[in-house]
């Protein structure tokens, strides 16, 4: 069907995010970009509903087209990945090498004798080498003081040389989704560029492609403010006044990273967290993809190296180099019509991105569904539809009518 690019319905996806909204879920950002066009850009809701005590504001700030949100684990793809993506065309890396190539101090083991030594890049990006899936380094109540740190570098230095293995490596062979994983990836790749991640990204991903919305630490550049960006949670990182620890933040976070690794830890620029961007930054990220690793007259990678990261784990094919995958359904967050080919990740803070080749698509949600109450652990923002993407990924392919395989062709 040469029409099948015009059929757009886009009043079912208005109508259940705006019924949400209604009902008390803060906002959303959403985008959707078919055969390289922007076919939808559009915000519903709330950037800021609530003050520091979690009272109703009487005039609650909307969201514009122009709001940055925080990324959270979209750092991941959109700063990590692309990076290594494009370290690996420029043969400064190869994710089968040992870690310790890269990074000579990696060495040692555990009790147990699981030696870093061992660990390849590859199983930092499969979640298999090893890692507990956090390690709160912020908290002096929950780590020994050896593994304590608020500053980049000792983190780093404690990642590299004292963080130790949950389990062996590839036990298993599943994936068990860490950030350490990520934060690694990061100090490999500052060590490699001999830049910060955040300068990395800037002068050789986001500034070429002409992005000024995506960046790290954006209320220290002087360029913008509170009021630019989507609030996260509203008692800061205590989880509604539950949680604390020494320096914790009490207030509505609004520009400032949520995740308490990367805020405390890293001073806001790490590997697995810490990045903000907009709509329109990331449906041109999301496109590069969609074009192979081109965008413009500018090669980022080639097509044989991004089919490296979207190849299915063998062990698992829900997760291909870091991209989440569609290969086995497993994920519900890819809604009911993804094509197998399909791939994404999600953000804690409320952020889903599903790229899939076979229609030329790639969806962008962008939320801000932990800016609500939080009691005994459970945001107010999760009992919504909209803050669990899959659904709203859903009524993206049935109004395209892609829903209907037999009558629609990619």
């Amino acid at each position: 069907m040469d029409s099948e690019s015009n059929i757009f319905n886009e009043q079912l996806i208005d109508e259940f995010i705006n019924k949400e909204i209604q009902e008390g879920f803060p906002g959303a950002a959403l985008t959707i970009v078919r055969h390289g066009k922007v076919l939808k850009q559009t915000v519903y809701g709330y950037k800021l509903k609530y003050d520091d005590s979690e009272t109703l504001l009487a005039e609650p700030q909307l969201l514009i087209l122009d709001t940055m949100f925080d990324l959270a684990s979209l750092t991941k793809m959109y700063a990590t990945n692309y990076t290594l993506m494009q370290m690996i065309e420029q043969e400064k890396l190869n994710v089968d090498d040992p870690i310790n190539k890269y990074l000579p101090e990696y060495t040692g083991c555990n009790q147990e004798n699981e030696y870093r030594e061992t660990r390849l890049v590859r199983d930092l990006l499969t979640h298999t080498a090893g890692y507990a899936p956090s390690i709160e380094f912020y908290d002096p109540e929950k780590v020994s003081s050896d593994l304590y740190s608020l500053e980049k570098q000792k983190t780093e230095q404690i990642i590299t040389t004292k963080a130790g293995f949950q389990r062996s490596r590839g036990a298993n062979h599943l994936p068990i989704y860490s950030d350490i994983d990520y934060m690694l990836l990061g100090i490999i790749i500052e060590r490699i560029s001999r830049m910060s991640i955040d300068e990395y990204v800037k002068t050789n991903l986001y500034q070429p492609l002409g992005l000024t919305h995506t960046l790290f630490n954006p209320l220290q550049n002087g360029q913008y403010q509170k009021s630019d960006f989507a609030a996260t949670e509203i008692k800061g990182n205590t989880r509604g006044g539950t949680i604390l620890f020494p320096n914790v933040c009490t207030h509505v976070l609004q520009g400032q990273v949520h995740d308490e690794k990367a805020f405390y830890s890293f001073n806001g620029v790490a590997g697995h967290a810490g990045l903000f961007s907009n709509l329109h930054d990331m449906a041109i990220l999301c496109q590069i993809m969609l074009n192979n690793g081109i965008y413009g007259n500018i090669r980022f990678w080639s097509k044989n190296v991004q089919d490296l990261f979207v190849t299915p784990y063998e062990h698992d094919p829900s997760y291909g180099l870091g991209w989440r995958l569609n290969r086995n359904r497993s994920l519900q967050w890819f809604g009911l019509h993804a094509s197998e080919d399909a791939y994404g990740h999600t953000g804690w803070t409320g952020n889903c991105s599903v790229i899939d080749p076979k229609y030329s698509l790639a969806i962008i949600l962008l939320t801000n569904k932990r800016h609500t109450p939080c009691v005994n652990g459970i945001f107010a923002g999760e009992k919504y539809e909209t803050g669990n993407y899959g659904k709203i990924m859903t009524l993206v392919y049935e109004a395209m009518s892609l829903d209907k395989h037999s009558t629609v062709t990619a």
